[in-house]
């Protein structure tokens, strides 16, 4: 199953975009992005630099693709088929170069692509369930082989001297970034809820002119 999933500029660590979720997916969901983000530091130092990845942490197996200096990162269940986690990320990708191309270098906030949470969440759906014939018809497909990808252990990753209780001291910062993120994320609700609403709000207060102006005149 699909866990987790961020995407971020190689040149300098500048996350992009993130899948939001409800929390449940893992207990440990914060101490895996800050494992993700020291990874997408290591990659803007030059390090690391297969465009194609698995890495083992703990019960769960991070996979990534690097394209265009943009990095597309997964973290599923270790028994989640490696393939059909690659392939993800092209959907990815693709969408997010289709969409956001010309935008991804200027980019100079974090989270500048919330919006396409949306896309995230639509194909992330899609991959849940390996049992579904498109699922499993992707598996059979000959022309998307993945036995090449290196698979390497998280700890090996980010280097000996960088141990993981170290990476729990970039929180602080992580904090701030956090919120900035929760504050766009009800921002695009509140939007989304004005969209939803404002017709009806417009159509009663017509209603309610009419009837106040009929009332005047009779």
């Amino acid at each position: 199953m699909v866990k987790l999933t961020m995407i971020a500029r190689v040149t300098d660590g500048l996350p992009l975009a993130e899948g939001l979720d409800d929390g449940r997916d893992s207990n440990d969901a914060e101490f895996y992005k800050q494992q993700v983000k020291a990874l997408f530091k290591n990659l803007s130092r030059g390090q690391n630099e297969a465009s194609r990845m698995s890495i083992e942490t703990g019960p769960y197996i991070f996979h990534y693709i690097i394209d265009g200096r943009v990095c597309y990162l997964t973290m599923c269940d270790r028994a989640y088929p490696k393939k059909l986690a690659f392939q993800y990320l092209e959907d990815l990708k693709n969408e997010f170069q289709r969409v956001n191309g010309p935008q991804i270098e200027t980019a100079a906030r974090p989270y500048a692509f919330i919006k396409f949470d949306t896309f995230i969440q639509k194909t992330k759906k899609l991959y849940q369930d390996t049992r579904t014939q498109r699922n499993i018809s992707k598996l059979n497909d000959e022309l998307y082989e993945v036995h090449q990808i290196m698979t390497r252990n998280v700890q090996e990753v980010l280097g000996v001297g960088e141990k993981l209780d170290q990476v729990s001291e970039m929180s602080s910062r992580l904090t701030s970034e956090s919120r900035i993120y929760a504050d766009k994320a009800r921002d695009l609700n509140r939007q989304a809820l004005i969209r939803k609403w404002a017709p009806v709000a417009i159509v009663l207060g017509v209603v309610f002119l009419l009837f106040w102006v009929k009332t005047k005149i009779w």
